[in-house]
């Protein structure tokens, strides 16, 4: 990803309960919550059109551990 994409996306370590805004101006889109993956594990992030926008938890070990965790609301938002 080039560093002009990421103007348009959430800065490093910004969340939306932080105020990172729920709109995406690049792709017009506002963003949808969802449990995800990355190298480092699993998450509860946020995405758009354009792809991931950000993580909103810290991360779980397994899937199972992340989706009980965002059916239930059991979790913290990373500050």
């Amino acid at each position: 990803m080039s560093m002009g994409m990421r103007i348009d996306m959430v800065m490093q370590g910004e969340t939306l309960a932080t105020g990172a805004p729920d709109f995406c101006k690049r792709c017009q889109t506002f963003v949808s919550m969802s449990v995800m993956q990355s190298g480092a594990g699993w998450y509860i992030g946020s995405f758009c059109d354009c792809g991931p926008y950000s993580r909103e938890s810290g991360y779980f070990s397994k899937k199972e551990e992340a989706d009980k965790a965002f059916v239930t609301g059991d979790w913290e938002p990373r500050a």
